[in-house]
């Protein structure tokens, strides 16, 4: 039978302090004296005593709790990058409530049953589920954009990247070498972060008097990087070949292998995210990145900011990580 713990009536009795001051020992931003709080927290550990935190929640209308919406933790991208939040979160004494919408059939339903638990903050990364859609099941939630859909006049905080002048550099570095025969490999026909990556390089085409010959449609995945570039590259191959992701790219240039297709010679690949699995030296692929710990950074800090704040938009530049998929090593 599991032994019944002290409860904080109990502890604020031995301590002589009144229940509102244990609650405030347990609090990270609480004010309070040092010397109680230590003491408080003293006689807690020697009686074992650990406060409730759901408990808690209901005495001061904060749970703690950040529901990150994603699409899925299989995709390195995402799963790097919640990686990096979810330990500044915890750091913040904040606790994740993780939802992989991708593959689930009732993605509305599976955001109720979250929105149950009291959440404080939603942070939307997946582009499967609507802007909307969030904000009507949470409600009471402060919600937070990160997947870039445009917010067309809503009043929600937003982190987005902005890959224009590294995409733009690619471009301007890749026609200089005489490279003309330029294709892109997509990823979900529904996701708009990949429609705006690929409108920034046709930008950046249209200044060479370029554009892309070919537009082919893949899932992000490695599989589908691979399967539509072995049809690609036997049919036209182009001279570069612009991937919506890291996956597909690396996908890509196993199949310029397969087909005796020299890579950065004959074929130039440049890839999305930066994921590590990039940097592999069997890999060493060019692509575009934000800052290491950027969006983790500015998510944290609009997470940390009072709940009654304005809503913050962040832009972050993204960078190029060169590698020899084009034939231009950093430095």
């Amino acid at each position: 039978m599991r032994e019944k713990g002290m409860t904080s009536v109990e502890l604020a009795k031995l301590a002589g302090v009144s229940s509102a001051t244990i609650s405030r020992a347990f609090a990270k931003d609480s004010r309070i004296k040092p010397e109680t709080r230590r003491r408080v927290l003293a006689l807690a550990k020697e009686h074992g005593f650990r406060p409730n935190a759901m408990a808690r929640s209901l005495n001061n209308s904060q749970s703690r709790l950040v529901a990150l919406v994603v699409n899925t933790v299989a995709n390195p991208a995402e799963g790097e990058g919640l990686d990096l939040l979810i330990h500044r979160l915890q750091q913040q004494e904040r606790m994740p409530l993780l939802l992989c919408c991708a593959n689930h059939e009732d993605r509305s339903q599976l955001m109720r049953i979250a929105s149950t638990y009291q959440v404080d903050h939603v942070v939307l990364y997946s582009d499967a589920v609507s802007i909307d859609d969030t904000l009507e099941i949470f409600r009471s939630a402060t919600a937070i954009v990160a997947s870039s859909e445009p917010l067309e006049g809503r009043a929600v905080s937003d982190v987005r990247l902005d890959s224009s002048v590294a995409s733009a550099e690619i471009i301007d570095r890749l026609a200089a070498l005489g490279k003309h025969r330029f294709s892109y490999l997509s990823g979900r026909a529904s996701s708009f972060v990949d429609k705006q990556r690929m409108a920034w390089f046709a930008a950046a085409l249209k200044q060479h008097g370029l554009a892309f010959d070919q537009v082919v449609h893949g899932d992000y995945s490695y599989e589908s990087g691979f399967k539509e570039a072995v049809l690609l590259l036997r049919q036209a191959p182009p001279d570069v070949l612009i991937c919506a992701n890291d996956l597909m790219a690396i996908g890509a240039k196993d199949a310029a292998a397969l087909l005796g297709i020299a890579v950065p010679e004959e074929l130039s690949i440049v890839g999305h995210d930066g994921v590590a699995l990039a940097t592999w030296d069997c890999h060493s692929l060019t692509t575009i990145l934000p800052p290491r710990n950027a969006v983790s950074d500015a998510l944290a800090s609009i997470i940390d900011a009072a709940p009654n704040a304005a809503p913050i938009q962040r832009v972050i530049e993204c960078t190029i990580r060169w590698g020899r998929t084009t034939g231009m090593l950093a430095g």
